[in-house]
């Protein structure tokens, strides 16, 4: 009895839709943090990149719950004393509709070298549509 560990040649990757409109954010994170690391396929290994393509559209459509909308806050720092900047979730929405999502997939992913490899291959949309239309064959998927 011999472990399996896949190769690269082994690997196939799909793409999956995911219509976020309507949708939690966390909830539709999940989902894509799970398709793009390949946790949903049996040859999946953690230190392997097995993954899969994720294409989200209507991320501007995407809600949170309770006061999140007001309360959830961004944060970045310039790397100078006091150099902290703040953006709230609601505004957040409205300038970059696409970075909530983003950065909340992010962050359910590796924080090293194999996480920003998996994380690029993340797409993600305002809009319902996506230039990706000749790679994706007939795989919608919604969160349930």
């Amino acid at each position: 009895m011999k472990t399996y560990s896949p190769k690269a040649s082994d690997v196939q990757r799909e793409w999956h839709v995911i219509d976020a409109s309507g949708k939690t954010l966390g909830r539709i994170a999940v989902e894509a943090a799970i398709l793009l690391r390949g946790k949903h396929k049996p040859m999946f290994s953690p230190h392997f990149d097995t993954g899969d393509f994720v294409v989200i559209t209507n991320a501007a459509k995407i809600h949170v719950t309770g006061k999140k909308k007001d309360d959830k806050i961004y944060y970045r720092h310039s790397g100078y004393p006091g150099g902290i900047k703040e953006i709230p979730f609601g505004k957040m929405i409205k300038a970059h509709p696409t970075r909530p999502v983003e950065l909340a997939v992010k962050g359910m992913l590796p924080h090293n070298r194999l996480g920003r490899t998996v994380a690029r291959r993340l797409k993600v949309y305002a809009g319902e549509t996506h230039p990706h239309q000749g790679q994706v064959i007939g795989q919608n998927r919604s969160a349930e």
